[in-house]
């Protein structure tokens, strides 16, 4: 294997070892039910502990990652009692 893409692959996989445990805490930390002032702290302290948790990771990755974390807290379903396809399809 070349040293090129070896480096690809640490990258790839420092970045989908931050994704997994990114999306783990969207799911645990209890974010999904937050106001957005409360989900935008939340970010960025995520986003710190992160860089500080997996220092390969590039700030293009990140970007993604609090993109696509952005994404997963905002499903097309809303959250919470009343919000399901059903009464989604009702309206």
């Amino acid at each position: 294997m070349s040293k090129r893409s070896k480096e690809d692959k640490n990258k790839s996989s420092v970045f989908e070892s931050a994704r997994n445990e990114l999306l783990s805490q969207i799911k645990h930390c209890g974010v999904l039910e937050a106001t957005d002032d409360q989900r935008d702290k939340w970010f960025k302290d995520t986003m710190d502990y992160l860089v500080k948790r997996y220092p390969g990771i590039s700030q293009e990755q990140l970007a993604e990652l609090e993109e696509l974390g952005r994404r997963y807290c905002r499903p097309v379903i809303a959250y919470g009692s009343g919000n399901d396809a059903i009464s989604r399809d009702e309206d």
